[in-house]
């Protein structure tokens, strides 16, 4: 005779795979693609704070995937550091904010085909004398700052030798601390360099001399649904082969990072 509590746990994880691999009918019967974006990431899916307004590469092709689909975007604002856990709860179908592709999420997201590739830089301000190449930032008595939940947060921990690293809890600290001169430098991807050098006069960025983790940028989904990452990859394709990735990534000046492969 099977154990109570044996049968129970068996019969969770069965609802739970069936209840994973009806992404599309939820969709479809809901009439609602939910999304979930990070609202201050600059040319992908930022909230301007002027209007209001969503803007950026995945903005635009969100709402194109939901017309595709039939139904309207539903954004759900997260992190970096939150966006797996709104995912696997099913708190969105799908997170479209330029999500770095990097083991430790795979193991708990299945990722689209890449769109975008980015390799790490480091923003400092104009002020700072004593960073002027990549080589400055790892010496005694510098302090880098990295924002929690992104993927340069793991990498800084292995790599930075001399320096002290911040790690940011909130958004906008890491900027203020370099600002004020608390920190050095922070540590970013391409994108959100644009945004510094748009909206701020003090930011300077110092790219690296040499490949440091150039990383693939891609869609996460919940795991255990085959024909909702198929219908993903379909849609990533197609925005490759008919220009709209490119189209989208000139207007916010992406266009160094797409991945056309």
């Amino acid at each position: 005779m099977l154990n109570p509590k044996l049968l129970l746990s068996f019969s969770l994880i069965i609802f739970s795979v069936l209840a994973e691999a009806n992404t599309l009918e939820d969709i479809q019967k809901t009439k609602v693609l939910k999304v979930c974006i990070w609202p201050d990431y600059f040319g992908i899916s930022y909230r301007n704070p002027r209007s209001g307004a969503l803007q950026g590469l995945d903005i635009n092709l969100s709402r194109d995937f939901a017309q595709e689909l039939g139904v309207k975007p539903q954004y759900v604002e997260t992190s970096f550091a939150g966006f797996i856990a709104d995912v696997e709860n099913r708190n969105c179908h799908i997170a479209m904010m330029g999500v770095g592709v990097i083991p430790s999420r795979a193991e708990r997201v299945n990722f689209s085909a890449p769109y975008l590739r980015s390799d790490v830089y480091a923003v400092t301000s104009k002020s700072n004398t004593t960073i002027k190449t990549w080589d400055d930032l790892d010496r005694p008595g510098r302090v880098i700052s990295v924002l929690k939940g992104t993927f340069m947060e793991p990498l800084m921990k292995q790599t930075l030798k001399q320096a002290t690293l911040q790690v940011a809890e909130r958004p906008g600290e890491r900027e203020r601390d370099v600002e004020s001169g608390r920190s050095d430098a922070f540590m970013t991807d391409y994108p959100y360099t644009q945004r510094m050098l748009a909206n701020t006069d003090w930011a300077r960025v110092v790219s690296p001399t040499r490949p440091i983790q150039p990383t693939d940028y891609a869609y996460a989904v919940a795991k255990g649904d085959a024909a909702w990452l198929a219908r993903v990859n379909q849609f990533v394709a197609q925005a490759k082969k008919d220009g709209r990735l490119d189209k989208y990534a000139t207007e916010f000046k992406l266009q160094q990072i797409v991945v056309k492969d």
